[in-house]
């Protein structure tokens, strides 16, 4: 999945194409299938009820962990509706923008579901919406982690949230190491 994915300095940061995340190569069933039966052994779901996930990468992977799980899908969008949604500006590795929470009701818990965490910027932001819709988050699974860009310690220790993950990696102008996890 991530051996022999191109690298890509975007100026920032040095950031990953790969089938998973990006669908180049187009996404195999069977990917998909064994990332999110794996990502689902990491995480605790005793009393969650909803999961949340934003949809330009983390949409695949959500979707089938929901179908797997049974648990109702939750959608950060980057467009609104005129129905209520809660919206949230967010900085990460490759974007700047704002997401539109929708689905989320006060008293759910919430488990965030994504593909990569790298600086954190998103998944922070998609935290910060669910608790101001009065809504718990439980944890936040994500396949891939990149090491060094800060993420984990900003959900860990500054939000307070569990973080799981299948692989850490580390990018180099030439390669993806995977440090730890499934290749």
């Amino acid at each position: 999945m991530y051996l022999g994915a191109d690298v890509l300095d975007t100026g920032s940061y040095l950031t990953t194409v790969n089938e998973l995340c990006d669908q180049l190569p187009a996404l195999r069933p069977e990917l998909l299938w064994y990332v999110t039966s794996h990502l689902r052994t990491r995480v605790d779901l005793d009393g969650v009820t909803k999961v949340l996930v934003e949809e330009e990468k983390g949409a695949p992977i959500g979707t089938a962990f929901s179908l797997m799980t049974g648990l109702p899908l939750a959608m950060a969008r980057h467009y609104p509706y005129e129905f209520p949604s809660r919206q949230v500006a967010f900085s990460s590795e490759y974007d700047r923008s704002t997401l539109n929470v929708n689905g989320i009701d006060p008293g759910d818990r919430v488990c965030i579901i994504d593909d990569t965490l790298s600086t954190g910027g998103t998944v922070a932001a998609l935290i910060e919406a669910v608790r101001d819709l009065g809504a718990e988050i439980t944890s936040v699974a994500v396949v891939v982690e990149k090491a060094d860009n800060g993420g984990r310690e900003l959900l860990e220790r500054d939000l307070g949230v569990p973080v799981h993950s299948l692989m850490t990696i580390k990018v180099s102008p030439d390669e993806v190491h995977v440090v730890e996890g499934i290749a």
